[in-house]
């Protein structure tokens, strides 16, 4: 495990949810906890996995937002880095010592550029970022060459996503040659990933989708091979998808993140033999822990996790390991907990499993990692609101 932050002189409830070697039961609600067995087993899962399959993993740090599930993903799942999404993201890693950030996404902002061109000072390592325009590539080249850093680029590829990225191999062989051609600049590789079948119920619909997608980027590599730019990166792959990247023979890198986690909308999609795969394939290992605040009414109860405590963009979270009770709907402060029988006492805690875990993460300050119904470790979303 990594080192505990400095919780000297904190006050649970005045600074933190909770102190290490507390019980459960007394961690202050609302609040994320970490299942750390679970979590664990994730990580490793997905480390021997991409190991078995000559895949390297870039965990998505969009996902968590945290250095200290970073490093652990990293020390036990051998992750050889992160992505990111936004620079001032990227920044909190860089700071933190990471030496292989990818930016998976476009940078265009001038004083971003600027920034990005730094960090690989900052870390010490590489940076990498994403380009879907020509145009791009000269203020990218500029910024370089003012810090005297290198930074290296994926060419996106649109391969169904619908967002970023070009469609068409020779718009890809056009940016790469652009940038081999650039001063500080370095073609890296190709960014292909398709976000919009991650959560398709059905692997079989996924498995078309992604059929698609291996071949619109197959074409674009066979293309830079033959000009002497044959990608040394090929990335790609989510919790959705990563088995299919990773048997392509055209990706060598994933970029799953919600695995570590799982939350309620990725955990309803199916395997191949048509299981949940958060019932076999991976584990819930993240949740928010609130409390029973209220009983007024005998057939509903009213916790104290609400709309401020997560996202409810993907649905209602369910309460985790409970049949005979639902959260059914929830507004600022109050989440309200069809409770028929009546069985639910005031301030009795409930676990809740988050519809989607990334901006759910985004809205707290901490992680409290519990295992065997003690507090472990306390982490900080290192990350939080950097979105610019």
């Amino acid at each position: 495990m990594n080192a505990p932050v400095n919780l000297d002189n904190l006050e649970v409830g005045f600074d933190v949810p909770a102190l290490p070697g507390m019980d459960e039961a007394d961690i202050q609600t609302p609040c994320l906890i970490l299942d750390l067995d679970a979590l664990e087993r994730n990580i490793k899962k997905m480390g021997d996995y991409a190991k078995a399959h000559n895949m390297a993993h870039r965990a998505h740090g969009k996902m968590h937002k945290s250095v200290d599930v970073l490093k652990l993903q990293m020390e036990l799942g051998g992750a050889i880095g992160v992505c990111c999404q936004k620079v001032s993201e990227a920044e909190v890693f860089a700071r933190a010592g990471i030496k292989d950030i990818l930016v998976s996404n476009q940078v265009r902002d001038p004083a971003k550029i600027d920034r990005l061109a730094r960090m690989p000072k900052v870390s010490g390592g590489r940076v990498i970022v994403c380009v879907d325009d020509v145009a791009n590539v000269a203020d990218l080249s500029a910024a370089a060459v003012k810090h005297g850093t290198t930074i290296e680029c994926f060419v996106e590829i649109d391969c169904g996503a619908g967002r970023c990225g070009v469609k068409t191999t020779p718009e890809v062989v056009e940016i790469a040659k652009a940038i081999d051609a650039a001063a500080g600049l370095k073609f890296t590789g190709i960014q292909a990933y398709q976000g919009a079948m991650q959560h398709m119920d059905s692997y079989e619909d996924r498995k078309a989708k992604l059929d698609a997608a291996i071949a619109q980027v197959s074409d674009a590599v066979e293309a830079l091979k033959a000009i002497g730019l044959e990608p040394e990166i090929v990335s790609g792959g989510g919790t959705g998808s990563y088995y299919f990247e990773s048997n392509s023979g055209v990706y060598n890198e994933l970029q799953c993140g919600s695995y570590a986690f799982m939350d309620a909308d990725y955990g309803r999609i199916l395997d191949k033999d048509g299981k949940r795969i958060d019932q076999g394939e991976w584990e819930n290992a993240l949740f928010i822990l609130t409390s029973v605040m209220s009983h007024a009414k005998p057939h509903l109860a009213v916790v104290d996790a609400g709309l401020k405590a997560q996202s409810v963009d993907s649905g209602l979270p369910f309460i985790y390991g409970r049949v005979d009770v639902k959260y059914i709907k929830c507004s600022d402060e109050h989440g309200v907990v069809d409770d028929p029988e009546g069985v639910l006492k005031i301030n009795e805690k409930l676990k809740l499993v988050t519809g989607h875990c990334d901006p759910t993460c985004n809205v707290h300050d901490w992680y409290v990692g519990v295992r065997g119904g003690k507090v472990e470790t306390l982490w900080p979303v290192s990350a939080r609101g950097k979105a610019y």
